[in-house]
């Protein structure tokens, strides 16, 4: 193990588990009962690694959605969230390979995502990930979500580490401004198939090198 870096800080969806459809289809099936839809443009533009709370206010502001709906809206959607997670989460070797590897060698690993906790939790636990995790890091244990780096910050400070030791594994703008913001090397990655030891491995050495 390298001196400089010591975690590895890593976003949810997109980067350890493919479910970004899941939220976006999940959203949508809870909007279409009130007769609103999210196109796949705007989702990928506008809404993507947002928080429900925050794809709900662009959506009240742009479709006259009452306030007053969300907290129903978001139930609806967490609880077809959650189905789509037990119907399409499986786990994926090289990830489990990699953070296998990594925490072997003695890094911590933290899952740093705006989705809330239990989603997070479920996710872990079907992708069989959660025994390498040090930390999970939820939009529920911060007030400001990315891109704002307060997420990034907190894990920081709960694994008592410096912004220089980690590294940030992000997939989407917001998630890397938030990576980028907090000080962390950033590693940037376009699917979940680009997150996996080697990877990994070569910025950690690439860190150390520099």
């Amino acid at each position: 193990m390298g001196n400089k870096i010591k975690a590895i800080l890593f976003d949810m969806d997109g980067v350890l588990i493919d479910a970004k459809d899941w939220h976006y289809e999940a959203l949508n099936k809870a909007l279409g009962l009130f007769g609103i839809e999210i196109s796949r443009y705007d989702h990928l533009r506008t809404f993507d690694g947002l928080p429900t709370r925050e794809k709900l206010k662009l959506l009240s502001a742009r479709y006259y959605l009452p306030e007053s709906l969300h907290p129903l809206i978001n139930e609806l959607k967490q609880s077809y969230t959650a189905d789509y997670i037990y119907q399409r989460c499986h786990p994926l070797f090289q990830h489990e390979y990699a953070l296998s590897r990594l925490h072997d060698q003695g890094y911590k690993i933290a899952v740093c995502s705006n989705s809330i906790r239990k989603t997070i939790e479920i996710m872990m636990e079907r992708a069989e990930l959660m025994p390498y995790l040090d930390l999970i890091v939820s939009n529920e244990d911060v007030v400001k979500a990315k891109p704002d780096p307060e997420m990034y910050l907190t894990a920081m400070r709960k694994l008592s580490m410096r912004p220089e030791e980690c590294i940030v594994v992000e997939d989407n703008p917001n998630g890397i401004q938030a990576g980028i913001a907090s000080g962390a090397q950033v590693l940037q990655v376009v699917t979940v198939m680009d997150v996996n030891y080697e990877n990994i491995a070569r910025k950690i050495e690439e860190c150390e090198n520099d």
